[in-house]
């Protein structure tokens, strides 16, 4: 599998709502998380959010989505990231590890609940970076 970019999306609490609402629009098989599947939640009026949410097209495009939660502050019009999945550890690290050269890593790069490897970094121009290292099947 080659690397993907995908546009990544946050919201207020209305993640499940907007990507339902998507999928009326484009077709195609949405899967929805909750941080309360994956234990996630800190705070117990987190557990029904969303915690990762995608769409794939008919078209073969897909688009992620996510709430926030109360620990992040939500800001409209900076409420994306950008989404680097893939299978090629080597490849994937290595634009983590540039990326946060003159960024910040907000979340280092390690084995999820999920079970693939994931990571944060904002990078010098304030872009959120997600890079999620797909485990082998």
């Amino acid at each position: 599998m080659a690397t993907v970019l995908n546009p990544y999306i946050n919201f207020d609490g209305n993640t499940r709502e907007a990507m339902e609402f998507y999928k009326s629009v484009f077709g195609g098989k949405l899967d929805l998380n909750t941080f309360g599947e994956f234990k996630a939640a800190e705070d117990p009026a987190d557990a029904d959010k969303i915690m990762h949410s995608q769409l794939e097209t008919p078209g073969g495009w897909k688009f992620m989505a996510a709430d926030i939660t109360k620990k992040f502050e939500y800001k409209p019009g900076s409420n994306f990231s950008m989404s680097l999945s893939g299978e090629d550890e080597a490849e994937l690290k290595s634009y983590f590890e540039k990326l946060g050269e003159s960024g910040t890593v907000t979340m280092p790069m390690e084995k999820q609940m999920w079970g693939d490897q994931f990571g944060m970094v904002n990078d010098k121009f304030g872009i959120t970076w997600m890079v999620n290292i797909n485990a082998a099947k």
